[in-house]
């Protein structure tokens, strides 16, 4: 009975741990399903601003007469950042279990081979977070205005990357989130059980990789097309 009891921590501990994981797995595939959208409509600036502006006015009326103008984004708006919310919880208790262990169980180190990605996986999410807040403020609230006040989204976001240190600053969290993609795909992959064999393994890892490249590719063609003037 002694034994029974002094292990019941442990093994709600290791469930607790194991749903954490499943909920950074389900709402980080959610956030992958929305930024690939989110890059399909940003490409639609290559057809010049009706077409964009079609788009952003598409979104907002999307689901009436059942739902209200701008109903829809605000029901995905709320999703995401319920989503957001665990995401970042799980994250957190994540972190904080696993530094607990290392500091109160092991006495050796253990040499674990990380990717580049995995290592700064934390505090290229914290990076991402600001950045979405900024990025909030200037493409959806117009909070922040970069050369000049526009209703129109079109022109808003060719003055904002008209703006060579606007890229700059956009490039740099596309890194982060390139980073950010690769390792948590493949994160993903091991916690719903898609990496039991080599094989398996390797299509994820380049599932992880294609996902990441062709997201921060995608967004960055835009930016690096205003500032060349290929769009204008």
């Amino acid at each position: 009975m002694f034994v029974a009891t002094s292990t019941l921590p442990t093994v709600t501990a290791r469930r607790t741990t194991i749903a954490m994981k499943m909920v950074m797995a389900v709402s980080g595939a959610l956030f992958v399903l929305y930024v690939l959208a989110h890059m399909y409509g940003n490409l639609k600036a290559f057809g010049g601003k009706g077409a964009y502006d079609d788009y952003s006015e598409h979104l907002r009326t999307l689901g009436e007469p059942i739902l209200p103008y701008s109903g829809f984004l605000w029901v995905l708006r709320l999703l995401l950042v319920g989503a957001l919310v665990l995401h970042v919880y799980s994250a957190f208790y994540l972190w904080s279990r696993s530094h607990s262990a290392r500091s109160t169980q092991y006495q050796v180190r253990k040499a674990v081979a990380a990717t580049i990605s995995a290592r700064f996986m934390r505090w290229g999410g914290v990076a991402l977070l600001l950045f979405i807040i900024v990025h909030l403020l200037q493409f959806t609230t117009n909070t922040i205005r970069v050369d000049g006040n526009f209703s129109s989204p079109y022109d808003r976001l060719v003055a904002a990357f008209h703006v060579w240190w606007v890229v700059v600053i956009y490039l740099l969290a596309l890194a982060a989130l390139g980073m950010h993609l690769r390792h948590g795909v493949w994160s993903a992959s091991q916690t719903l059980g898609w990496t039991s064999s080599a094989r398996a393994r390797r299509t994820a890892n380049t599932t992880a990789i294609t996902v990441a490249l062709v997201v921060s590719v995608g967004f960055a063609i835009v930016p690096l097309s205003i500032l060349v003037g290929l769009i204008t």
